[in-house]
C-alpha cells in the first residue's frame, strides 16, 4: 500500500497491473477495506492495471473528524485520480462505493470512462435505523455491529458454506474505527441524490444480489430508471456483497461491461 495526501486526507491505494493499460478503480463498502475486491482482481489484471484504495475513515486510509458527505468522498476519488495522474478510469463501487460513483460520475464526469454500481441505492432510509446501529456501536464497538451485518451481508447458506471468508469479513468490521464508521455512515445516512441520477452521462451498468436487504433489488430498479442508458444485472442466490458469494459470475459481468467501454474508448 502507499498513501497519497489528497483533499486534505492522506488516502492509502494500491495500483497493480500491466503499466499503460486502462485502469479499473474499485470503492470498498462501509465496513470494509480494499481487500473485499480480492476474488476479483485475478479477472481485472489480465487486462487492466487496478486502482484499489481505503475510503476515509477505513483500513489505512486517515480517518478526519466527521461526519462526512458523499460529495466529499467522491472529490477524494477524483482527487486520487489526479495525484497518480490517471486521467481517467473504469469506476466500480459497491454499497457505499457505489454511492461515490453516482457523485463522482456527476460532479467529475470526464474522469469516469465507465460506471459500475454494486449493490447500491440512491437513497438510504430510514433515519430511525441510523440512529440505533450508531448506539450499538457507540455502546458495544465494532463487534456490537458483528452478528446483524453479517446477516444483512449475505444468505444464510453462504454463511454456513464459507467460513473462511466469513472470518476475513469479521476482521474488517472489527478493524474498522468507530470514528471511520460514524463519519462514513453518517455520508450514508445523510445521502439523498435520486434528483442527481438523471445527469450521469457515463456508460453504467448496475449490479445486485436477488436477495439483498440493504440496498435492495427495487433500489437498483430506481438507478436502472433514473440513469439514461442503465443496464441492470440480477445476481441469484446472493445477498449485499454478491461479490464475494457469487466472485465469478460477479467478475464476469464487471469485466465483460468494462472490456465493452475499454474498447470503445481505445478505437473513438
Amino acid at each position: 500500500m502507499h498513501t497519497a495526501l489528497v483533499n486534505g486526507a492522506r488516502i492509502a491505494y494500491c495500483l497493480e497491473g500491466p503499466a499503460g493499460a486502462p485502469v479499473v478503480m474499485l470503492s470498498n463498502s462501509l465496513m470494509s477495506t480494499h481487500r473485499m475486491w480480492d476474488p476479483q482482481m485475478p479477472a481485472l489484471l489480465e487486462r487492466y492495471q487496478v486502482l484499489r484504495y481505503d475510503t476515509r475513515g477505513h483500513g489505512e486510509s486517515e480517518t478526519t473528524p466527521g461526519p462526512y458527505t458523499i460529495e466529499l468522498l467522491a472529490d477524494d476519488a477524483a482527487a486520487l485520480i489526479d495525484a497518480l495522474d490517471l486521467g481517467a478510469v473504469h469506476f466500480a463501487g459497491l454499497s457505499m462505493g457505489g454511492m461515490i460513483g453516482q457523485q463522482l460520475a456527476v460532479r467529475h464526469p470526464a474522469k469516469v470512462l465507465s460506471l459500475s454500481l454494486c449493490d447500491t441505492a440512491s437513497e438510504m432510509p430510514p433515519r430511525s435505523m441510523w440512529v440505533e446501529r450508531f448506539a450499538v456501536a457507540h455502546r458495544d464497538g465494532m463487534a456490537g455491529t458483528l452478528d446483524t451485518t453479517i446477516k444483512r451481508w449475505f444468505v444464510a447458506d453462504f454463511v454456513k458454506r464459507e467460513p473462511a471468508i466469513i472470518e476475513q469479513v469479521r476482521e474488517m468490521i472489527l478493524a474498522t474505527s468507530l470514528d471511520g464508521y460514524i463519519a462514513c455512515g453518517s455520508a450514508v445516512r445523510d445521502m439523498s441524490q435520486t434528483h442527481i441520477l438523471p445527469g450521469i452521462q457515463t456508460p453504467t451498468q448496475i449490479i445486485v444480489g436477488r436477495e439483498d436487504p440493504a440496498c435492495t433489488l427495487a433500489a437498483s430498479q430506481v438507478l436502472q430508471a433514473n440513469i439514461p442508458g442503465a443496464v441492470l444485472h440480477v445476481i441469484d442466490d446472493a445477498a449485499h456483497l454478491s461479490n464475494l458469494e457469487k466472485p465469478a459470475e460477479f467478475a464476469a459481468l464487471l469485466r465483460n461491461f468494462i472490456d465493452i467501454h475499454a474498447d470503445a474508448a481505445r478505437h473513438s
